[in-house]
């Protein structure tokens, strides 16, 4: 399965890139007590917080937030690896603060984009244009590993997560290319195939030939906008997601205020895998028992949009994938959705449904960091909601835009290549970023090992 191979190319990538560490710690002999507290990149109490006005600066940050909030919404990556680049090399704030800002923007671009799609019909079934299955069983996964991709940060050297940006990107938007050149030959084969068929209609006379397929005496009802929401919504299901946000984000509150590394601390810290692991295992059986049954009468109709089996394998996998993907966003500072987003493409689920359900999903991970930001007073709020702002239009008219674009070329394999295009211009930025600053961290004779946990809390 294309699928595995990835993972393990992603497994494989992260472990070299850390086994390496250990090497380069034999070899550095300088005092990281020193250095650590000298360095400008990862010091979290210098912040650098430029004034909120009317300028070039503000102009070109408007511009870039606007097309980078549109793009990443639409393929369900967020674009916070366009924004953290753009913030500390334009605008001029400290990579902290400027993290905390692209999260502030992904929220609202992902909140608007999910206001969108609840108000869209699913475009080849009666069916949600959300997939509340797949968000029940990767949302709980996903914000355990963003918690633990979080506190990873503070470990890993800043040139560590720069490899890690770039094998992760290069490989996500690699595959997502692939993926996306795949659907877009699939999809010349079926409109070729449809120009054949209305050709067939008329003889070589010219005479209408009688078609023997015809519409459905009853025709399709048309819903309401108000309908189509009511439809897209699944109350029940909301609020066990709502529960998962306001459980991890009541952790995440109380542990801020507790001395790091203390027992409460590891208490609360552990209390959030009971959590996830409850909800995944609730929906995972749920997909098990349902996938059972259907099998055991000859159905062979998936009950959501992937095309996968639910096998007590596929759905451990899905466990996997969720934590690697967490994980990696939240120790990138990406949000899960680089991951999310490509595998479910992977999966089978077709682009319109992936977009809205990795960014749903994506909303929920993305408000978790704004919270936790906001308690540690981490960005300027009238900047923030400036920025937020220009994302919510953004990301509203981008999935309008594009959803149009789609419907008249009849090509959904568009919103693929946005959202391969999309991580691939934040794998030039992230890295060409963060290969500058970990060369300034050598040249200045900076520790490049493994940090101490609690000291850099």
């Amino acid at each position: 399965m294309a699928t595995r191979g990835f993972v393990l190319y992603l497994l494989s990538g992260f472990s070299v890139a850390i086994v390496s560490v250990l090497f380069i710690n034999k070899n550095n002999n300088v005092d990281h007590n020193s250095t650590l507290l000298n360095s400008p990149y990862l010091s979290s109490a210098d912040k650098v917080w430029p004034e909120l006005e009317l300028n070039w600066r503000l102009v070109l940050a408007t511009v870039i937030g606007f097309l980078g909030s549109a793009c990443g919404t639409v393929g369900g990556v967020g674009g916070g690896g366009i924004f953290v680049p753009m913030l500390t090399l334009i605008v001029g704030f400290d990579t902290k603060s400027a993290a905390a800002i692209s999260k502030c923007m992904i929220m609202g671009a992902s909140t608007s984009s999910v206001w969108y799609n609840l108000r869209v019909p699913h475009p080849t079934k009666e069916v949600p244009i959300i997939d509340y299955d797949l968000a029940l069983l990767f949302q709980p996964m996903l914000m355990l590993g963003i918690t633990v991709g979080v506190s990873l940060s503070v470990v890993f050297p800043y040139w560590l997560i720069t490899v890690l940006i770039i094998i992760l990107f290069i490989g996500t938007s690699s595959r997502s290319c692939y993926k996306g050149i795949a659907m877009w030959k699939e999809e010349t084969v079926l409109k070729r195939e449809l120009t054949r068929n209305q050709e067939t209609l008329v003889n070589s006379r010219g005479e209408l030939l009688i078609d023997t397929e015809y519409d459905p005496l009853v025709p399709r009802e048309e819903k309401s906008e108000l309908q189509i929401l009511c439809f897209n919504l699944r109350w029940k299901r909301l609020l066990v997601l709502a529960t998962v946000w306001v459980l991890f984000t009541l952790i995440q509150v109380i542990k801020n205020d507790l001395v790091a590394c203390s027992t409460l601390y590891w208490v609360l810290f552990g209390f959030q895998f009971p959590v996830a692991v409850l909800v995944f295992g609730y929906e995972a059986t749920k997909l098990y028992k349902e996938h059972k049954k259907r099998m055991s009468t000859g159905n062979t109709e998936a009950i959501c949009e992937a095309s996968i089996q639910w096998s007590p394998l596929n759905i451990a996998f899905c466990a996997l994938c969720g934590i690697l993907g967490g994980t990696v966003g939240g120790l990138l500072g990406s949000g899960g959705g680089f991951i999310l987003g490509p595998l479910l493409l992977e999966f089978g689920v077709i682009p319109q449904v992936a977009s809205a359900t990795a960014t749903f999903v994506m909303m929920f991970s993305s408000s978790l960091s704004v919270v936790e930001f906001y308690l540690l007073k981490r960005f300027p709020i009238f900047y923030a909601l400036y920025l937020m702002g220009v994302s919510i239009l953004a990301g509203f008219w981008g999935q309008y835009f594009v959803r149009k674009v789609v419907s008249i070329l009849k090509r959904a394999s568009i919103i693929v290549f946005i959202l391969s295009g999309v991580i691939f211009a934040s794998a030039l930025t992230m890295g060409v970023v963060g290969i500058e600053t970990s060369i300034q961290m050598i040249h200045n004779h900076e520790f490049m090992g493994f940090l101490d946990f609690c000291s850099s809390q």
